[in-house]
């Protein structure tokens, strides 16, 4: 036990590697250092102690789980005398987050909190993680990530953890968190999907216009059933770390985002993430009766450096993006797409179609409304100079036939 006035923090924190099994399959894996910052009551003032979690600590067979239809997968890890740390995970499919982190300590452990002037064990939980990435990948952070939780903090570092594994060992393609990733500038314009991605920052002045990228969402049998062309831009407002206020932010998204996602029969999902800084899925939804389908859902996931708490906005409840089956949904103009009070979707030259495709080539395109209105206003614009020009014609020869009616014909 390090406490926290005497012992640096680092030196008392060890690696431990810890496995939930199904039978002989390992579904949840993880590899980490963690220590643990709590604040107790001795009889003559406030104590912390930090409490790494030590090489001993071993998976809770009871209280672990890879998790059932209605049950999350949980990673709990026992340490000492009644402490434990526990992980619960959730995934739409695409990713994989932790949904939950539990910190249990003893209070009469005096070895871990020496002069407590308490003996119950206390549980608290927190659902703002900040940990997610792609299914099939190892989410993967070397830096230092403080948790806070129920006052207290857990802090990890030199972490790789994956769930929801399809082997035994962890993958080695990796999300990686947006701490270990450098600063870096958006590259220029490119419809690549498979570029390394960048971590993407607020910026103080309007970012203009979005470059547009190219995603697809292959079925499993390597087929295209999902096409989408779009130059995207956040609007976001969330709590400034440095500004302590709210601050809110237009960001635009670099070209090269990883696509991937799933098509169903009556609903199709497009997600697009930058390492861990963003996951920005959409939800399509098919009607059969009336072979129309529209964007019914968005949801956001945003981790930037300057923010207090990852950032999370869902809706799925929307009605946008109306097109017919057998054809993909057009919109050149900017469209912005409400979401929820803090969060608004820009989008530019959208071309989208996640349903009937049959190749790589969009079909037949349905222009958006405001497409229309622009083309009508060149129609207008040149039908009134034409009639115009008919009125001045007209004006011309009646004056002309006028001016000869004086004159005979010798």
């Amino acid at each position: 036990v390090c406490q926290s006035h005497t012992v640096p923090v680092q030196s008392c924190v060890q690696a431990v590697t810890l496995e939930v099994k199904d039978g002989n399959s390992t579904c949840i894996k993880a590899e980490l250092s963690a220590s643990m910052s709590i604040t107790y009551n001795s009889s003559s003032s406030t104590e912390t102690a930090v409490v790494p979690l030590p090489d001993s600590a071993s998976v809770d067979a009871g209280s672990s789980s890879c998790g059932t239809d209605r049950n999350l997968p949980w990673l709990v890890a026992v340490f000492g005398s009644g402490h434990a740390l526990g992980l619960s995970f959730s995934t739409n499919g695409s990713l994989y987050s932790v949904a939950n982190l539990t910190l249990q300590y003893n209070l009469s452990d005096t070895s871990v909190f020496p002069g407590s002037n308490s003996s119950v064990v206390v549980t608290v939980v927190t659902a703002s993680v900040g940990i997610w990435a792609a299914v099939n990948t190892t989410y993967r952070c070397v830096s230092p990530t403080m948790v806070a939780v129920g006052g207290q903090s857990v802090t990890f570092s030199d972490m790789r953890l994956e769930a929801y594994m399809q082997g035994n060992e962890l993958s080695p393609a990796e999300s990686v968190c947006i701490a270990d990733q450098s600063i870096t500038t958006a590259p220029p314009a490119t419809t690549s999907t498979t570029s390394a991605p960048t971590t993407a920052h607020p910026s103080p002045t309007p970012p203009g216009t979005p470059e547009r990228g190219t995603y697809y969402v292959y079925n499993s049998n390597g087929t295209v059933c999902l096409l989408a062309q779009v130059g995207l831009q956040l609007n976001v407002s969330y709590l400034s770390q440095s500004q302590n206020k709210t601050v809110q932010e237009m960001i635009n998204l670099a070209p090269n985002l990883n696509a991937s996602g799933s098509c169903e029969a009556s609903s199709a999902t497009l997600v697009l993430t930058q390492a861990e800084s963003i996951a920005l899925s959409f939800t399509f939804s098919l009607n059969s009766t009336s072979n129309k389908y529209h964007l019914s859902g968005i949801t956001l996931r945003a981790n930037f450096s300057d923010m207090s708490a990852p950032f999370v906005a869902s809706n799925t409840s929307l009605s946008y993006l109306w097109s017919t089956l057998g054809h993909s949904y057009m919109c050149n103009a900017e469209q912005t797409l409400a979401v929820e009070r803090d969060f608004s979707l820009n989008t530019f030259k959208l071309q989208i179609q996640p349903f009937g495709v049959t190749t790589h080539q969009f079909a037949t395109a349905e222009e958006c409304q405001m497409d229309q209105d622009e083309m009508l206003i060149p129609i207008i614009v040149g039908a009134a100079l034409a009639g115009l020009v008919l009125i001045v014609l007209i004006a011309y020869l009646i004056g002309r036939k006028r001016s000869h009616a004086g004159y005979q014909t010798i």
